[in-house]
């Protein structure tokens, strides 16, 4: 397997493994980006005549979770935290923040996130000791 280029990752479809750029994504998230996306779609078209409309979708969708996954790993949480959050699933962000901050303690970022996270949702005091963590780790 050829080395993965600068700005990529790959994801594998079936037996087809598909160096994916992350410029096609928007912004800080893990949100296709439609306009970019565009000629990465068109060329893999191009390249493999055998895919289906509907086996490109997959495969972008594969590429969506895979880079989900990247960002959560680089932010250690933070990025899936705030996705479930906006989903309304916000005792399921505070968890899984948690559960980062179990193999990461000393990651002020994340400590800082679950507190505006806390306070959000009505625990202020709970969010005041997360905040007064994060402090003390700068």
């Amino acid at each position: 397997m050829s080395e993965i280029p600068a700005g990529h990752f790959s994801v594998t479809h079936g037996s087809l493994v598909v160096s994916v750029p992350r410029n096609i994504f928007r912004g800080s998230g893990a949100a296709i980006d439609e306009e970019r996306a565009a000629p990465f779609r068109d060329m893999l078209k191009h390249r493999y005549p055998w895919l289906t409309d509907n086996s490109l979708n997959v495969l972008m969708d594969n590429a969506r979770k895979t880079m989900m996954r990247i960002l959560d790993e680089e932010t250690n949480g933070r990025s899936l935290s705030k996705e479930l959050e906006s989903q309304g699933r916000t005792e399921e962000a505070i968890r899984h923040l948690k559960r980062h901050l179990e193999k990461d303690p000393e990651d002020a970022d994340t400590w800082y996130a679950l507190g505006e996270l806390l306070c959000r949702s009505g625990r202020v005091e709970e969010g005041y000791k997360a905040f007064a963590r994060g402090r003390e780790l700068f």
